[in-house]
């Protein structure tokens, strides 16, 4: 092998290794993505059970029962009329409330239109909305700023 064979080796292997990286990055990122959604783009889109995703929005007004256990099962809207039930079992943030902005991560049951939340994150101002939920709202017209927790 002469040194032009040997220098090519070397840049054809380089490529190959940044290419694999690459493509394990990528495949790492795919699967833990968990898009965002609010109820009315449920409504509108439903999605295949067993889709991870994020659902952002009020708790319901009224909707907070508290089972056995460390279960839990309330209702998200977004003040649109659009409803998803969710069942969480664990401990909810201190200042989890009717009225509060959240974002509970999990995913659909199947066969059903509960949602299985594994995460339920609300934040320490009652005053809080997630970021894009208070954008949608904003935008739609039914959300000003300090409306958060009535």
């Amino acid at each position: 092998m002469n040194r032009k064979q040997k220098r090519l080796a070397v840049i054809a292997g380089g490529v190959a290794f940044i290419a694999l990286a690459v493509l394990l990055v990528l495949f790492a990122f795919s699967r833990s993505v968990a898009y965002f959604y609010m109820p009315g783009d449920l409504v509108n889109n439903p999605l295949p059970p067993g889709t991870r995703i994020r659902l952002g929005g009020l708790v319901a007004v009224g909707s907070v029962e508290r089972g056995t256990g460390s279960t839990v099962r309330f209702a998200v809207t977004d003040n649109s009329g659009d409803i998803v039930p969710v069942r969480f079992t664990g401990i909810l943030p201190d200042l989890f409330r009717e009225g509060q902005g959240i974002v509970a991560e999990g995913r659909f049951e199947s066969g059903t239109d509960v949602f299985t939340a594994d995460t339920v994150l609300a934040k320490h101002d009652e005053r809080y909305m997630p970021k894009e939920v208070a954008d949608r709202l904003k935008a739609e017209g039914r959300w000003k700023e300090g409306e958060g927790a009535k």
